[in-house]
């Protein structure tokens, strides 16, 4: 098997209607996990997500968890996740729904080396960056 990376977002509590939007956004196939699946009956959080996996039909794999109930979430700026490729629809297609009810920071639009590219803070304050190869604008 092949070595690969990917992003693993932790939520705080957010995370099964995360991996929701991003399955609609991407498309693929959505698995989830609770803490409860694995743990005692009455242990607190049992309903929330103790790992979930997006596989999606364009070969990205998404990760993602609720922080634990013993463990607190921090949330930050050290994490963005980057799309790119060579099928601008797509992508432009991945940008329109990411951003929609976030905040821009970049617009998707041709930049001064070339590409398209646009980033955006999702609806879950999670970075993204969407960049576009040789594309025509």
């Amino acid at each position: 098997m092949t070595s690969r990376l990917n992003p693993y977002i932790s939520f705080p509590g957010t995370a099964r209607e995360a991996m929701e939007f991003y399955s609609r956004v991407f498309g693929g196939t959505l698995s989830l996990n609770t803490y409860g699946e694995y743990a005692p009956p009455g242990t607190p959080g049992a309903d929330k997500i103790m790992h979930a996996m997006l596989e999606t039909p364009s070969g990205f794999t998404l990760m993602a968890a609720d922080a634990p109930p013993d463990m607190e979430h921090k949330a930050g700026n050290d994490m963005s996740i980057s799309l790119s490729g060579d099928d601008t629809d797509d992508l432009r297609g991945y940008w329109e729904k990411l951003s929609e009810g976030g905040s821009v920071q970049v617009p998707f639009e041709k930049q001064m080396w070339g590409d398209l590219f646009g980033m955006c803070t999702d609806r879950f304050g999670v970075t993204w960056m969407v960049d576009a190869y040789d594309a025509q604008a």
